[in-house]
């Protein structure tokens, strides 16, 4: 069978200008090695760019996560002290002052005994209020065996009382006390509420 003879479109002129280039195969191994190493770069470069978007994009994932349980911790922390803020309210105005007027007694009893110690027939001079008295004095009186010069004013807190006993002078004042913490308690809810609407 003859050979197969595949024709040939190209003008005979075309075929004279067109130029055949012969490389030796260590230019062959040379273009194929840059060849290499331009997609190897353009690859690292792809992935190091593709690297740097998963990580801003991570990092502004997290930043929305921590800054919306910043709101919720926040939120949850206005509601809490919302919640406590009548009850401790409550606590400082109707339970303290009865608790200071029941420990009046034995809080000047307690600050009188050390006084007392060498002293036994000079005149304690206590100066309290009207309301105070009974409890006082009868806790005093049983107590400290010593003799009483009670004085009485109006103008004085059920929960003040003032000792004078030879030279020293000492004052009980519950009243105050009682007064400081719940000034406490409604300046921090107060500067919750602040720290709340800036915040």
């Amino acid at each position: 069978m003859p050979p197969l003879k595949l024709e040939v479109f190209e003008s005979s002129s075309q075929r004279d200008n067109s130029q055949i280039v012969v490389m030796d195969n260590a230019a062959i191994e040379d273009a194929r090695l840059r060849a290499y190493e331009t997609g190897y770069s353009a690859g690292w470069e792809d992935a190091t760019a593709a690297s740097q978007d998963d990580q801003a994009r991570i990092n502004s994932e997290l930043a929305n996560n921590l800054q919306q349980m910043g709101f919720t911790f926040q939120e949850a922390r206005a509601h809490i002290l919302r919640s406590v803020q009548p009850l401790l309210t409550q606590l400082c105005t109707q339970l303290l002052p009865p608790l200071a007027q029941q420990a009046l007694a034995p809080v000047v009893l307690e600050t009188v005994m050390p006084l007392l110690e060498g002293l036994a027939d000079t005149p304690l001079h206590v100066t309290l209020n009207p309301a105070a008295r009974p409890a006082v004095e009868q806790l005093l009186s049983q107590a400290a065996g010593v003799p009483l010069v009670i004085v009485e004013e109006a103008t004085l807190g059920e929960g003040q009382v003032y000792l004078r006993l030879a030279q020293a002078e000492h004052r009980v004042d519950l009243d105050h006390a009682v007064a400081r913490i719940t000034r406490a308690v409604h300046d921090f809810f107060e500067y919750s509420e602040k720290d709340e609407t800036n915040g």
